[in-house]
């Protein structure tokens, strides 16, 4: 077996990623971040609702694995849904994760205007901001409406 998975748009996804759900503390979440990156995760999922990309940020910030190595995943929590506060949003995380760009970024849950933070996606997306747009906890009805009235078809990863 492959220890990566080839995502719709030909992009390589890392198989086994390391989550900071639930890290509350950030020091332990920067703590956790450098050591499994250090022993060998290079898929790092957090979303903003989880309020600890600053400290993933450090984390990839102060590694030695080079950036091209890692995979960054974030998630855009329903409080800034809509195209003009999710590109505001998109900026912010990038901030905080001190990063040029995300390897793949996820519409966290399907409630809101996440038609309009689907466009900003799409948007980011074209612009190179983001190598790979897609979902998480979505219903097949919520899917198959962005699939039949979008661009872009959504990535949906399995953490």
């Amino acid at each position: 077996m492959k220890d990566y998975v080839i995502l719709n748009n030909g992009v390589k996804m890392p198989r086994l990623g390391f989550g900071v759900y639930q890290i509350d503390d950030l020091a332990q979440a920067q703590q956790v971040v450098e050591n499994g990156l250090e022993i060998g995760y290079r898929l790092v999922d957090t979303a903003q609702i989880y309020g600890n990309e600053q400290a993933v940020g450090d984390a990839l910030m102060h590694s030695n694995v080079p950036r091209k190595d890692i995979f960054a995943t974030s998630k855009i929590w329903v409080d800034n849904y809509g195209y003009d506060q999710t590109l505001q949003a998109f900026d912010d995380s990038l901030k905080k994760l001190h990063l040029d760009y995300l390897d793949l970024y996820l519409i966290h849950k399907p409630y809101n205007d996440y038609y309009g933070t689907w466009r900003a996606l799409e948007r980011l997306y074209k612009e190179g901001r983001i190598r790979a747009i897609g979902i998480s906890s979505f219903w097949n009805e919520r899917l198959a409406d962005l699939i039949t009235f979008n661009e872009k078809c959504p990535e949906i990863p399995v953490f």
